[in-house]
């Protein structure tokens, strides 16, 4: 907790451009020099739809909305342009575009010195509109992109503590595309990533990370072994087992930009199984009986032939009594794959009456090492989609599924975690009555990858070392249910989100998760995919973890320097994070 003097010491109130107290120019100007030029007055490229919205280059901005790439390289865009009733996107007032620790350091010192509002941003891929901020100074990580590969590596501090393990090292600013590609591709190892290629390492570390294989090598939070972080005061710090081990805790999972500014991390790599693969069919009911059956079936299914290592992804429970299959597995070549699902698919031809397939099955495999190739991917119709822009690297490439997620606006978006006792013989009718009664209002997916139950058991020791809510150890999957809108801007005359739509969704979205969430005791949800308004986000987030957390942000940050929407010590401020509330 904070003594007296630190709580006397605590600023009020944060300033804007807007008041007397704001750095004068050549204060700016002196920051520009210590971060050796990189300090930039950020033009909102926006800003000139604005004003014309009917001129040429506005058309071309919004057809760059659409190009995970593009958001990423513009300092006064996010991946995501807001959230309805909930916030827009708006660019800092200045940016230190940073390269080096020091650059980082300088800007932090800046901050607090002067009391201004601090953004983080790296992929810039937060649903919360935590890298955003008016009135703000922005830390840009997103030049800190250096990826190196270990074959063995020692944490500070320690040497004869801990083994030398393969692992690889990666700046804040690296996208999981190129981590991919450098570690997986090029190197022959797999490291624990998200699933989506342009989000940003440090920001998936910090809130826990899933991805596609987390229910066989565990959350990203887990396979952390060192961070370099700087702290509230300025300082280079290193965090791992041996060294502010709180601090490493609290990083792993306690959500991102609320304890310091990380900018390198290591995490440990594994080796690769032979194959990695994917499932995909839509199958249509013809009534709402048989797909009340569909659903039943495949809950057994799942229990009784999936809820292991090799399989992650989602299966989708959709309106118009819709069931959509996007699974992936590893450890497993194609013939293993297409055996195992035989049964469930010849359940389905049997009822040809009952069901249709709206997308006929495919199960493929291919050799790990080319999972997450460029080249090969490439080579895949309808796979993968490239950053069109003429100067763009041949690597630059995302997965066609996430084009709508693409400088979307959200409508809405909750999540909830699924315990694995649902899935008992005597539950799964419970189950299988409540993803129905959801999909009466909306889609509800299950991203089994994003809980461990099923999992090893040393991944699921690994995860009880993290911040994240413990109920994630014995949760079989995250169940999701969100809705987005197109590129759209407050102000901008016939391009501003459609705000009927959006709330008619939103509403939906609800009325499908309460279905949901009748049948879960103890509610957790998942920080980085979670609903902007919920107001149990303490519990939801982190639940009885969070005090340990609390203590952490006092003892790195206890003036509250840094601020995101539901962070750790968020409670203490204003929605916009610049009153202090008493």
């Amino acid at each position: 907790m904070l003594g007296p003097a630190q709580a006397a010491a605590r600023p009020t109130s944060r300033v804007r451009p807007a008041d007397l107290e704001w750095p004068a120019k050549v204060s700016w100007d002196r920051l520009g020099r210590q971060v050796g030029g990189q300090l930039v007055k950020i033009q909102p490229p926006l800003a000139a739809c604005m004003k014309a919205p009917s001129d040429p280059r506005c058309t071309d901005v919004f057809k760059e909305l659409k190009n995970p790439y593009y958001l990423g390289d513009e300092v006064g865009l996010t991946q995501t342009l807001g959230w309805v009733d909930g916030w827009t996107s708006q660019p800092s007032e200045y940016a230190v575009v940073a390269r080096t620790n020091d650059d980082v350091v300088a800007a932090v010192n800046f901050a607090r010195d002067n009391n201004l509002r601090l953004v983080v941003k790296g992929g810039g891929h937060s649903y919360q509109g935590t890298s955003n901020a008016a009135d703000s100074l922005l830390i840009w990580t997103r030049k800190m992109n250096a990826i190196t590969v270990h074959d063995s590596f020692v944490g500070v501090g320690c040497a004869g503590r801990q083994p030398p393990q393969p692992a690889v090292t990666i700046e804040a600013g690296a996208i999981w595309g190129q981590i991919y590609d450098a570690v997986t591709t090029k190197a022959g190892r797999y490291v624990q990533g998200g699933g989506c290629l342009t989000v940003g390492v440090a920001g998936l570390i910090q809130s826990g990370g899933f991805g596609s294989f987390s229910k066989a090598y565990g959350m990203a939070a887990a396979s952390l072994l060192e961070a370099e972080i700087v702290t509230a005061d300025g300082a280079i710090t290193i965090a791992n087992a041996c060294t502010n081990r709180d601090l490493f805790w609290g990083i792993k999972g306690g959500g991102g930009g609320s304890l310091g500014v990380v900018t390198r991390l290591t995490l440990r790599t594994h080796e690769l199984p032979e194959f990695f693969g994917a499932v995909f069919t839509t199958i249509g009911a013809t009534s709402d009986a048989a797909f009340h059956r569909l659903i039943v079936k495949i809950v057994e299914f799942y229990s009784k032939a999936l809820l292991n290592p090799h399989w992650g992804e989602q299966i989708a429970f959709r309106p118009g009594n819709v069931l959509a299959i996007a699974m992936v597995f590893q450890g497993l070549d194609q013939q293993q794959a297409e055996t195992l699902w035989r049964p469930f698919f010849d359940w389905v031809a049997g009822s040809p009456q009952d069901f249709s397939l709206e997308a006929e099955p495919v199960i493929i495999a291919a050799p790990a090492r080319n999972f997450w190739d460029p080249e090969f991917l490439k080579k895949i119709p309808g796979l993968v989609l490239a950053d069109d822009r003429p100067d763009a690297g041949k690597a630059n490439i995302f997965w066609a599924s996430n084009l709508e997620e693409t400088g979307q606006v959200l409508h809405g978006y909750q999540s909830a975690w699924i315990p694995s006792s649902l899935l008992q013989t005597d539950r799964q009718q419970n189950l299988a009555d409540a993803l129905f009664a959801a999909t009466r209002h909306w889609t509800v997916s299950l991203h089994v990858n994003k809980g461990l139950a099923g999992a090893p058991a040393e991944v699921i020791d690994a995860a009880r070392q993290t911040a994240t809510n413990p109920v994630v150890l014995d949760a079989f999957a995250l169940a999701i249910s969100g809705a987005e809108g197109p590129p759209a801007y407050p102000g901008i005359a016939g391009r501003e989100p459609n705000l009927a739509a959006a709330r008619r969704d939103a509403s939906a979205i609800d009325k499908a998760m309460n279905e949901v969430r009748k049948l879960i005791p103890d509610v957790g949800s998942y920080v980085a995919e979670s609903d902007f308004f919920d107001e149990r986000w303490r519990d939801a987030f982190w639940g009885s973890n969070y005090v340990k957390l609390l203590a952490v942000k006092d003892r790195y940050d206890p003036h509250g320097l840094f601020f995101v929407h539901h962070g750790v010590g968020s409670e203490r401020w204003s929605d916009d994070g610049f009153t202090r509330l008493t």
